[in-house]
């Protein structure tokens, strides 16, 4: 079944049609977070870009099923030539808090639903984790070996044979015979592979006390790649009609997911693969180094609606890399403010002109099914805004009719000021005379004593606006 939405496919490098090959509904697989950590905006941006996928396609009247993995184990580091070096991100984590691995991901895991919820993204079908799903893993692997694509290593771990794949690197670019063995890192894995460009399936546990498993091969855990072909394959009835990731998961992630799928498939498993581009904020790559990472809740505190952050991003290619900036933001959340009042005053202004509304509606469409061309789009709401010959009902149909595409929440009702007690009037003006004063730090912890009583503030050129959250 054709669905008219054509999205750049990585692997072919040219726009293709989403099918769907059941003939009744896209299936959509999107690598998820690994939960050591809350997503930062740049990683809500790739799980924004499958939500504007599935709303896209219900819009058009297409079905689709979406399944996002939990990554809670197996997720190590990465050198510069895509080897798996380093200690397993979660376990890391919870010896940094002291706290339970699994306390960890889970802890993080419902922070990321919370986040995706605040983002009014629609929830996938399945949110299938890895440490659930390692007696999938383990049937793909021993499969593998009996396929002679995986071997067990002189170390006990379970490697997969990347020579095995003529057609490696199609994704990537990445092709073996230009792939060199790397030499920043000392890796515990040398010797123990047949080619350097192999990759672990199953890792023994050695020294490791948690997060094991019992295997074939001993005692041990997955490796990252695995996880994702087997819950693809597994929970998507063996065929993938669009991968969806971030750019930095296109090699190695992707290139040996996919090497796993098709071996085991003896076929072509994922259809189209969708990257969202990087994200700097600021100018600069966002890193807890740099000090620059910013959160949904960072948003939040800055009295910013969360779906600002969700706007920025629609009037932004997804294939491009993106500067996202605080004033962006403010923009943004100012437009939205300004689009919701329009529309409680336009709804019962003048004559609904119903024919106008679905041109609208049909123009709007084609630009989101070429490639996603959300800009593209949304200035067709800029301008019909600003056009004075349309009704407002007119105008606030097209408004509220797009947005089950945008999820914007457009239709929501204004927001309307309530009054602050004494208390916490006071607290703002404290704040204020601080912000005159150029005493910042006092002015970021009035902000957050204000946060904490449930008072969001906001600083603008006309001085500080507050709301109640």
């Amino acid at each position: 079944m054709n669905t008219g939405l054509r999205i750049f496919d990585t692997k072919a490098r040219e726009l293709k049609e989403i099918v769907a090959a059941n003939g009744f509904e896209v299936k959509i697989y999107c690598c998820g977070p690994t939960v050591y950590r809350d997503a930062h905006v740049g990683n809500l941006r790739t799980f924004l870009l499958s939500d504007l996928i599935k709303r896209t396609l219900a819009f058009s009247g297409v079905a689709s099923k979406l399944v996002q993995n939990i990554t809670d184990v197996g997720h190590m580091g990465e050198d510069f030539d895509g080897a798996e070096i380093g200690e397993d991100k979660i376990i890391a984590q919870s010896k940094a808090e002291a706290k339970d691995p699994f306390e960890i991901a889970r802890h993080y895991e419902a922070n990321f639903h919370k986040d995706l919820a605040l983002l009014n993204v629609i929830p996938a079908e399945l949110y299938p984790r890895a440490s659930e799903t390692i007696d999938l893993m383990l049937e793909l692997i021993t499969k593998l070996i009996a396929a002679d694509f995986a071997y067990v290593g002189s170390d006990n771990c379970v490697y997969f044979s990347a020579s095995t794949i003529s057609s490696y690197g199609e994704i990537s670019g990445n092709r073996l015979d230009s792939l060199k063995p790397g030499h920043r890192h000392k890796s515990a894995e040398d010797g123990s592979k047949k080619f350097h460009a192999d990759w672990a399936l199953w890792k023994a546990a050695g020294n490791r006390r948690e997060m094991i498993w019992d295997s074939p091969w001993g005692a041990g855990f997955p490796g990252w790649h695995i996880e994702c072909s087997a819950m693809s394959l597994h929970y998507l009835d063996g065929g993938v009609d669009l991968h969806v990731g971030g750019i930095d998961l296109r090699f190695p992630h992707h290139e040996n997911e996919r090497a796993q799928s098709n071996a085991l498939s003896n076929s072509e498993v994922v259809q189209n693969w969708a990257h969202g581009e990087h994200l700097l904020f600021e100018g600069r790559k966002m890193s807890k180094s740099a000090g620059n990472v910013v959160l949904l809740t960072s948003l939040i505190e800055k009295g910013l609606d969360p779906l600002a952050l969700r706007l920025s991003f629609l009037e932004n290619r997804y294939r491009s890399q993106m500067d996202l900036t605080w004033d962006s933001l403010d923009a943004s959340d100012a437009t939205l403010k300004r689009w919701r009042l329009k529309v409680s005053q336009w709804g019962g202004s003048g004559d609904l002109d119903s024919k106008f509304v679905s041109e609208f509606l049909q123009g709007s469409l084609a630009d989101i099914q070429h490639d996603l061309d959300t800009p593209r789009a949304i200035q067709k709401l800029r301008k019909l805004e600003r056009d004075e010959l349309i009704s407002g009902a007119t105008k606030a149909a097209c408004f509220i009719e797009i947005d089950k595409i945008y999820g914007l929440e457009l239709a929501r009702p204004p927001e309307v000021k309530a009054e602050l007690s004494p208390e916490l009037q006071e607290l703002i003006g404290k704040r204020s005379q601080a912000r005159l004063a150029k005493d910042f730090a006092l002015s970021d912890q009035l902000r957050a004593e204000l946060n904490r009583l449930g008072v969001s503030v906001k600083d603008t050129p006309e001085g500080q606006e507050w709301e109640c959250i």
